[in-house]
């Protein structure tokens, strides 16, 4: 009787996104924003992939895992502002449930796939700073590439499963979120089914996706960092340091942000903040990953040079 009345009360065909709904008087200087932001993005990550494709020098592994990561970045981008871009500009803040639904699995997918290669990347500048020796040896094409493949099949495959899980849920109404983008806690929200066992289910892959390749990203950096001190030269440990930790801020930068929407419990003080956080690692950290980990290393700039 209850399913019956369930399956009666559906009615929601599309969501309202109210993106940033409160900051009206500002939605020109977003637009422009978001815009700029979205062309340096694209421009930053295809010019990276197009120098590691086009220099035979810069086909090793940590290139190959970079030009992966570009890849997934521009992908990742295009998922969430070209429609944020449009609803700016035009006012139009509607979307379908089955295209919320798309960009959920799209979004989650690559999200989870980023937080997989940069474990990966942070695994292979491990064995290269600390164990040199045995790097060309462990870390072979034939390797690397299965290590990128199953950063990109694993996050496609679980995230796929959840969103189809989330088609099977009920919408009967509010349909606004509260978000800028489709993602699992706020369309959960607005089901009217029973999702106990959805939530501590997605809870317990988020803890999966996020938590160990955190800790394996952080145990690297720490070896690499015990390595680096011990470098006798100065102008040497100096460089290192430099790499280590922008590499390490843009990383607790991002899983940081991850933790507190995904991890932390949904109380009303973290609500409003959670859409601030999430501009971080969906809008911000991809526009500057070009930067740290590609643009500013001397292959690459040799690569860019040559290029011109």
């Amino acid at each position: 009787m209850a399913d019956t009345k369930e399956r009666n009360q559906t009615s929601v065909t599309g969501f309202i996104l109210l993106d940033f709904g409160n900051l009206h008087e500002l939605k020109i200087l977003l637009f422009l924003l978001f815009l700029l932001i979205y062309i340096v993005t694209v421009a930053g990550n295809i010019l990276v992939v197009a120098l590691i494709v086009s220099d035979q020098y810069l086909h090793t592994p940590m290139y190959f895992f970079l030009g992966n990561l570009s890849c997934l970045e521009t992908c990742y981008t295009s998922t969430i502002l070209p429609r944020m871009l449009a609803s700016l500009l035009t006012g139009d803040r509607s979307i379908s449930v089955h295209g919320c639904l798309v960009q959920f699995d799209i979004f989650g997918s690559l999200l989870a796939a980023e937080c997989c290669l940069l474990s990966v990347m942070s695994y292979d500048r491990y064995l290269a700073i600390c164990k040199p020796l045995h790097y060309a040896a462990r870390m072979n094409s034939r390797f690397s590439f299965q290590l990128a493949a199953g950063s990109w099949l694993s996050g496609s495959v679980v995230n796929t499963i959840t969103a189809c899980w989330l088609s099977q849920l009920i919408f009967c109404g509010p349909n606004e979120i509260d978000h800028f983008l489709c993602d699992y806690t706020p369309l959960i929200k607005l089901s009217c089914s029973d999702t106990s066992l959805m939530v501590l289910v997605i809870f317990l892959v988020c803890f999966i996706f996020i938590l160990p390749p955190f800790l394996l990203t952080l145990a690297s950096y720490m070896a690499i960092i015990s390595t680096v001190l011990r470098i006798s030269s100065s102008a040497g440990r100096q460089k290192a340091f430099s790499t280590c930790s922008s590499h390490l801020i843009v990383v607790t930068i991002f899983y940081g942000t991850l933790f507190v929407v995904y991890m932390l419990p949904d109380t009303a003080a973290l609500r409003d903040l959670n859409k601030v956080f999430s501009v971080f690692y969906t809008i911000l950290t991809p526009v500057v990953n070009p930067l740290i980990y590609s643009l500013r290393n001397k292959e690459v700039k040799e690569a860019l040079r040559k290029a011109l």
